[in-house]
This record gives C-alpha cells, sequence and structure tokens, in this order.
C-alpha cells in the first residue's frame, strides 16, 4: 500500500500550491511513514497542523477497510489482505517534557519530533524523530514512546469499534482477519 498525502491550498497559514507531479518534504515523508506496496490511498488534508501526517496514516487504514470490504465480501481478495488496524501519534519534548498530539504551535517549538506507527499488536511499523535544537536521552524516547503506545492502543480500539459498529453485512471479522 501507498499513500500520499498533499497539503491543499490553504491548509496552512501560508499557502502551499498542491503537489502534483513529484513528491517533496511533507508529501515524500507521509509516503515513507506508511511504505510502498500496491494500493494507492491519497489524502487530502485541508487543515494542516502539527499531526498531519500521522492522521492520514490513521484515517487511512479506515478508508482502507471500507475500501477493500466489496473485493473481500465477493471473493476477489481474502480477507486476511486486509491487516490489523495501524495507527500513527506524533510525540515530542516540549520544554523538558514529553507530549502526545503536538499542536502546532507545540510542534513548531518542539526540541524533539517524533512519529510512531504501530499495529493493533502494539508492533512497529515506523519510528522517525529528530533533535531539533539539541541531541536527547534513551529516557527522553522511553517517554515519548510510552506516551505513543497508549496513544496508539487507544485510537486502534476506536478504529476496531467503529469497524464492529458498523456491523458489516457481509460477516467478515475485519479487525481481525484470519
Amino acid at each position: 500500500m501507498a499513500s500520499f498525502t498533499a497539503l491543499l491550498p490553504r491548509s496552512t497559514l501560508t499557502r502551499s500550491p498542491r503537489k502534483i507531479n513529484g513528491r517533496k518534504g511533507r508529501t515524500q515523508e507521509i509516503r515513507r511513514l506508511i511504505g510502498e506496496r500496491t494500493l494507492l490511498l491519497d489524502c487530502d488534508v485541508l487543515q494542516a497542523d502539527g499531526g498531519t501526517r500521522v492522521a492520514s496514516v490513521t484515517g487511512g487504514y479506515i478508508t482502507l477497510a471500507h475500501g477493500l470490504r466489496k473485493l473481500i465480501a465477493s471473493g476477489d481478495i481474502p480477507a486476511k489482505a486486509l491487516h490489523p488496524p495501524i495507527a500513527a501519534v506524533s510525540a515530542g519534548i516540549v520544554r523538558g517534557q514529553a507530549v502526545l498530539d503536538l499542536d502546532y504551535t507545540e510542534d513548531s517549538r518542539a526540541d524533539v519530533d517524533l512519529n510512531i506507527v504501530q499495529n493493533a499488536h502494539g508492533e512497529f511499523i515506523e519510528i522517525q524523530g529528530t533533535a531539533e535544537n539539541q541531541p536527547f536521552k534513551q529516557a527522553a524516547l522511553d517517554k515519548m514512546l510510552s506516551l505513543a503506545e497508549k496513544g496508539i492502543q487507544e485510537i486502534t480500539s476506536l478504529q476496531t469499534a467503529i469497524l464492529k459498529a458498523e456491523q458489516w453485512a457481509d460477516g467478515i471479522n475485519h479487525t481481525n482477519p484470519k
């Protein structure tokens, strides 16, 4: 699966033109967060904030589940093609404190900016981080990862609840396919 996210014009405080040919900056970074396979999810960002990249990953999973529903029900693809939920969060160190889900203000002054992607089983898909001003210690990383894990568990639980609440008519277990 490849996911591409574009910051739409007027999604940021300063106008950013829509990138159609070639992917740069955050668009390329979002693409790396997901990885590359054969399915394209195009996530348009209507209002950019500190969590733009991770929101695209998290929302993209629900979009993917909806998109695969008919293919799984028709037998065109096996149910196991839909992996357990994945989610992403941002974490950082702001004024010496570990923070989860940084907003724009926090993100712009963070000493450390970290994006974490995990599946519902707590397995890491990607960890991407940057020390913005000075290096940080293992203890700070551990705090951010702990916050991220709790946040991702909450999000994947919500994703699972959303998919179960829809009472999918095809009877397929989309949250833990065999």
